[in-house]
Order: C-alpha cells, then sequence, then structure tokens
C-alpha cells in the first residue's frame, strides 16, 4: 500500500477539468460546474494525488472510506457515480479506466492548474441555506413517529437511535446514524433501521454542514425501501426530506403529500408540506396545514413553524410569543436558537438580537446561518472585520452552497468575481427558481448588485416574490440590500409582498382559522 501523499496542491487540471481542492468544486473549461461532492470527489481527490499509476481496491478503501469497513463493490458503485457526475462514460472512458483485477488510473496525467473560472451557478450548491438568515435554517423541519412497518418490536439499538436522532445535534445526529448502521448490520432488512440512517444522511446536509452526498445516499434507501413497500408513508416522507434538503422543492411537497395521504396521522409530514408552503408564499395553506397537525406536542418545531407563519401573516406579537418560548425551552435545538435572534433582527432589535446571538453561540449551537446572522448585525456595527470572519466561518460550514459565498464576497472575505461572472451566476440562480427556494431570487439579487447592475437586481428581488418570498422585514433591514432600497424601484417589491400577505391573511380570517392567539390584533406587515 503506497504511503500517505504530502499535502495536495490547490488546484489541479484533468484533461478539460478544472480541480479545486479547498473548494471542493470541479468544473469544465466552459465553467460547467459539476456536481462532485463528498465520498466522489473525495475519491477523485485521492487518484488525483496518485497520477497515473493503478490505484488498487485496498488502497483506496483505506484512503478514502477508512475508518468505514467496505469492499470492492462499494468502490466500484462509488467510481460509477463519479463518472456519471463527470458525464463519462464507463466503456469509452476520458478520465478514469478501470483496469480489470487491480483497481483505477487516470487516464490522463494530471497537473498544477491556475485557478478555473467561475462557474455557473445552475448547479450551484449541494444545499441552498433555506432562507439561512430570515426564517428557519432548513427544510423538513419535523420528525415522525415510526409505524409498524411488520418489523418485530424495536431493538434496543434502534430504539437508542430513535431517541438520539429526535435530539436534534450534529453529534447526537452522528450517534443515531452509527446505531441505525450497526442495527443494519445485524438486520439488513430492517426497513426502520434503513429510512432512520437515510433521514439521518439528509439532516447531515440539512442542518450540519452536510454534502449532496448524503442526501444522494438518503434518497437511494429511501426509493428501495418504497419500491419494496410503495404505501409506507415514512418511506416517502423520508424521500421527500432528502429532496428537501436539495431544495427541490416541488418533489419535496408531493413525498410529504403522499405521505398524509397514505397516513392522515402522519403528522410530520404534514408539518413539512406546510414548511414548503411557506416558502412558496402559501401563507394560509401552510397555517391551515400546521392547525390541522393533529398531535402538535410530538412534532418537533411546530410551535416555531406557527411563530413563522404569523410572523409572516403580520402578527408579530402572537409570533415574538412563540418564538420566546421556544428558545427558552429547547437550548440544544438548532432551529430555536437561530429564529429566535433572526425574529428580533427582522423586526429592528438589534441590541436583543446580538443578545440572543451570543447565548445561542454559548449553547453550542453550530450553524451557517448563525454566522450569516452575525456577519449582517456586525456590518450594521461598521465592524467590517468583523462581518469577513462570520462571512468565512459561515462559507467554511457550507462550502458549496451559494449564499455564503455571496455573503464572503460582499463583505470581502473572499475574492470576488468579475462583474459578468457574479452576473451569470445570478442570472442562472433566477432561471432556476421554479421549483426550488425563492430565497435563491434574494440571493440572485445580491449578486447582480454586486456586479453594479441595479436593473438586473430588482429584476430579481421581483422574480423572488413572484416565487412566494414575503419576507419583507428582512428586505427592510438587512444592510446587504441597503443599496437596493434606495432605488426607487424597491418600494414597489415591497408594495407586492403586502398586497400579497393582504391576500393571505384575508383567506384566513374569512375561515375563521386563526389562531387564538393571533385573534383581534392589527397585523403590522
Amino acid at each position: 500500500m503506497a504511503d500517505t501523499p504530502p499535502a495536495p496542491p490547490l488546484q489541479y487540471r484533468l484533461d478539460d477539468l478544472h480541480i479545486d481542492v479547498a473548494r471542493q468544486r470541479v468544473t469544465r473549461e466552459d465553467g460547467q460546474l459539476l456536481d462532485v461532492s463528498g465520498l466522489s470527489f473525495r475519491l477523485l481527490h485521492y487518484l488525483l494525488t496518485q497520477g497515473t499509476r493503478v490505484v488498487g481496491f485496498d488502497e483506496l478503501i483505506a484512503q478514502v472510506w477508512a475508518p468505514a469497513h467496505v469492499n470492492e463493490e462499494t468502490v466500484t458503485q462509488r467510481v460509477r457515480l463519479l463518472r456519471q457526475a463527470l458525464g463519462e462514460d464507463g466503456r469509452q472512458p476520458r478520465y478514469l479506466r478501470s483496469v480489470r483485477g487491480q483497481g483505477y488510473q487516470l487516464c490522463s496525467e494530471p497537473s498544477l492548474d491556475a485557478p478555473p473560472p467561475p462557474a455557473p451557478a445552475h448547479a450551484r450548491r449541494g444545499l441552498v441555506i433555506a432562507g439561512a438568515i430570515v426564517l428557519l435554517a432548513a427544510a423538513g423541519i419535523a420528525w415522525w413517529q415510526w409505524p409498524d412497518a411488520g418489523n418485530p418490536a424495536h431493538s434496543p439499538l434502534l430504539q437508542r437511535a430513535d431517541y438520539y436522532a429526535g435530539i436534534g445535534q450534529r453529534d447526537n445526529n452522528e450517534r443515531a446514524l452509527a446505531l441505525y448502521r450497526q442495527r443494519l448490520q445485524e438486520a439488513p432488512d430492517d426497513v426502520l433501521a434503513t429510512l432512520g440512517a437515510a433521514r439521518a444522511l439528509a439532516a447531515r446536509l440539512c442542518l450540519y454542514s452536510g454534502s449532496r452526498d448524503d442526501a444522494d445516499q438518503a434518497q437511494a434507501m429511501a426509493e428501495a425501501v418504497i419500491a419494496r413497500q410503495p404505501r409506507l408513508a415514512a418511506a416517502h416522507a423520508v424521500l421527500a426530506y432528502a429532496h428537501d434538503c436539495r431544495g427541490a422543492v416541488d418533489a419535496a411537497i408531493a413525498g410529504y403529500e403522499r405521505s398524509v395521504q397514505l397516513d392522515p396521522d402522519a403528522d410530520a409530514s404534514r408539518a413539512s408540506a406546510a414548511y414548503l408552503y411557506a416558502r412558496q408564499g402559501r401563507l394560509a395553506d401552510a397555517l391551515d396545514a400546521n392547525l390541522a397537525v393533529r398531535h402538535p406536542g410530538q412534532v418537533r418545531f411546530w410551535e416555531l413553524q406557527v411563530a413563522s407563519n404569523l410572523d409572516l401573516l403580520g402578527y408579530a406579537a402572537a409570533a415574538e410569543a412563540r418564538y420566546r418560548r421556544s428558545f427558552q425551552l429547547y437550548p440544544d435545538n438548532v432551529f430555536s436558537n437561530l429564529a429566535w435572534p433572526t425574529f428580533l433582527f427582522e423586526h429592528g432589535r438589534m441590541e436583543e438580537a446580538r443578545a440572543a446571538l451570543a447565548e445561542a453561540r454559548a449553547r453550542g449551537t453550530a450553524h451557517a446561518g448563525l454566522h450569516l446572522l452575525g456577519a449582517e448585525l456586525a456590518l450594521l456595527q461598521g465592524d467590517a472585520h468583523g462581518a469577513q470572519v462570520e462571512a468565512g466561518k459561515a462559507r467554511a460550514l457550507k462550502p458549496h452552497a451559494s449564499l455564503p459565498r455571496t455573503v464572503a464576497w460582499i463583505t470581502g472575505a473572499a475574492v470576488r468575481p468579475t462583474s459578468a461572472e457574479l452576473l451569470v451566476q445570478s442570472n442562472a440562480l433566477r432561471e432556476g427558481l421554479q421549483g426550488s427556494d425563492a430565497f435563491d431570487g434574494i440571493d440572485a439579487a445580491l449578486l447582480a448588485d454586486l456586479a453594479g447592475d441595479r436593473s438586473a437586481a430588482l429584476a430579481a428581488l421581483q422574480a423572488a416574490v413572484a416565487a412566494g418570498y414575503r419576507d419583507a422585514n428582512y428586505l427592510r433591514v438587512s444592510p446587504l440590500l441597503a443599496g437596493l432600497r434606495s432605488d426607487p424601484g424597491f418600494t414597489p417589491v415591497l408594495a407586492t409582498i403586502t398586497s400579497a400577505v393582504a391576500a393571505e391573511r384575508a383567506r384566513i380570517n374569512a375561515a375563521g382559522r386563526l389562531p387564538a392567539d393571533a385573534k383581534d390584533v392589527t397585523a403590522t406587515r
């Protein structure tokens, strides 16, 4: 076995590919960003360090997968996924060839590379931080009660795994995943362990700075269960969550709705669908779905979801009480720790927001959204260096996400591309708004404004609103949008949101479905 290679250079070139190790990014000469992440990127990276020599299976397992125990078939499947990501046909390889009975080797000698051209944003992120500095921190925020899927009584391993999975912290999610995998070693066909592992993998991406590869694995595991048990509601919920964590909102909603259709007691799927309705601007549908949850106390973050709905609808006092209560009762919860300081920030209560953010950090919460919020608060204080530090930390936690990168460019925490390149990425975000996250339009506006194209920035804001973005308070207070607020075209954007929210509020009032704590209170938006 070869010795562990020395520290590699930051960038390679392989045929027409540019590989940026520091940013874990693979692009073609024309700037197209390829979806190579997680284990696929680590495999490619190690092969690059070995030149064109044949690298055996045992060496790859030791260098790429260790300390996990895998077999040659796992390596073969990962090579297949890498080839798919690179657009390569294994029968006519261009980048990576199989050497029968030995292993794999690169088809040509890699070389040190100059910095690649900036990639367009259409394949831009393993994850969009779903409103990381606006609403909650990630999609699919609920956990569900596992059904009896025909398995024997839960094993002690599975019971313990479920316990850790329900806590909502990075380390506990990893403990849960390890226990689910341990259970699968004992019982490979255990459906609940399979779905638990898949859910924990997707949670890595949504909540804990994981990679797209985690959601890919989650999707494959959920689809395998659905192939065997097509009417199992929990399997559709896990598949929806994998889509959710990628920002594929329409596919996620369809999965959650299918889960509820199969099991009307699937409260967590109903709540997760409600979360995504709100992200599409369907605030009345979101509140209806949340209030239709049969056992709110058994659905994680239900209180926060209702608070978010009420806040967007203009019932700030009722929302505040719920946010504050959640922050006090759940100190270990990443959502509560982000939602409360964000609420204070959006309502202009900056000193309180700083204090709440400091408390959230003292609790050990690690999330890119907290650093993005910290960057904005630093900018408001005129602390350019502090904003750069915070933006850099957010980007380190989410290196493949678009928004942390944008904020890093705005604050000067990273060298920004040219104006033309920024506009390419902005336009790609706008083009991908359909069926994705409306906040991408805000990101697109920031990029266009950074490029100096004010009209394109305003058009991106309008596109975000058309896609369902409804958080006017954020647009009013964010220092990232300070330049745009001075433009006469900004006021009509806010007016469109105000009109849309008023229509949603009228629907709720007409049906008499407003929660008791929001009744007889004048809406402020």
